[in-house]
């Protein structure tokens, strides 16, 4: 029963690095850039959430949202500023850019605010035990999971169903002859950062609910997993982020439920370097043939 329990805990966590790892990928898929700013710009998202919560006095969801609009256009100045005058430059140099946009941002926040962490408030969120078949469940494992899935959802509604996201999949197959057909390119690339750090925004504050503690350097673990995750599923595929980031989080809770909790955050980049070796296009990926 403890590790039925272990699974929910981890499919919620897993959930979050999802979330996260959607950005990464889409990114990915359309410029070939890893955006290692990607997971401040979650830090960025909880912390918005932390104070429309506790100095605007909102809900959940309206915090939720506001957030994510925030960091969309965070997410869209960075793209600009940072990325577009790099968009012909070697791959080590966006590289760079990356890394130092995250410092930027991770040391950017200490300046303004301090390095002291926060506390979400702790009823944020209804939290009963729910008791199912000898199992304890926490409703807010099982409400951060519900509202993991219907932005998924809302995802591939997006990229599947509307004008810009069938630039974003014509983009990613090609880019010159998406030009080439009417597609403004840089527009496409603003909307796929926009929505990427949307959701890192919506899973920033979901972990604050979940987790309590804020921190200014709270990104560079999660973000880092949210990369092992998208690179699990698949990196550029969208269905692969989701799979990589929930099967990540049990794997996670299921070192935990079986007392190797210190090994927990190592357990990431071991899966890490097993794709690698094993199958470095992920699981979802196609190796495909390149001439040289």
């Amino acid at each position: 029963m403890e590790i039925i329990q272990q699974l929910v805990n981890g499919i919620s966590l897993g959930s979050i690095y999802a979330l996260i790892a959607l950005g990464y990928t889409m990114v990915y898929g359309i410029v070939k850039l890893i955006n290692f700013a990607h997971g401040d710009v979650f830090m960025i998202g909880s912390f918005i959430g932390f104070y429309s919560i506790t100095f605007l006095h909102l809900g959940f969801f309206p915090a939720l949202i506001i957030s994510m609009v925030v960091c969309a256009i965070l997410g869209v100045v960075i793209e600009r500023i940072a990325y577009k005058p790099l968009r012909n430059a070697t791959r080590i140099a966006a590289l760079i850019t990356a890394i130092g946009v995250s410092l930027l941002i991770e040391y950017g926040m200490i300046y303004l605010r301090g390095a002291q962490p926060e506390a979400y408030p702790i009823n944020t969120l209804p939290s009963k035990s729910i008791h199912l078949l000898g199992i304890t469940i926490n409703s807010q494992s099982l409400f951060i999971l519900g509202i993991s899935i219907v932005l998924m959802i809302v995802l591939q509604f997006i990229v599947h169903k509307t004008k810009t996201g069938k630039a974003m999949r014509a983009v990613s197959h090609d880019a010159e002859a998406a030009k080439l057909m009417g597609i403004s390119v840089d527009r496409t690339i603003s909307a796929t950062f926009a929505i990427g750090s949307a959701l890192a925004g919506a899973a920033g504050v979901i972990f604050g609910t979940y987790y309590i503690k804020i921190e200014p350097l709270m990104g560079l673990i999660p973000g880092i997993k949210a990369f092992v995750a998208a690179v699990l599923g698949g990196i550029g595929i969208i269905p692969g982020a989701m799979v990589g980031g929930l099967l990540l989080g049990v794997i996670e809770s299921l070192v935990s439920a079986f007392g190797y909790s210190l090994w927990r955050d190592g357990v990431a980049f071991v899966v890490l370097i097993l794709i690698l070796i094993f199958r470095p296009s992920g699981l979802f990926g196609k190796n495909f043939k390149e001439k040289v």
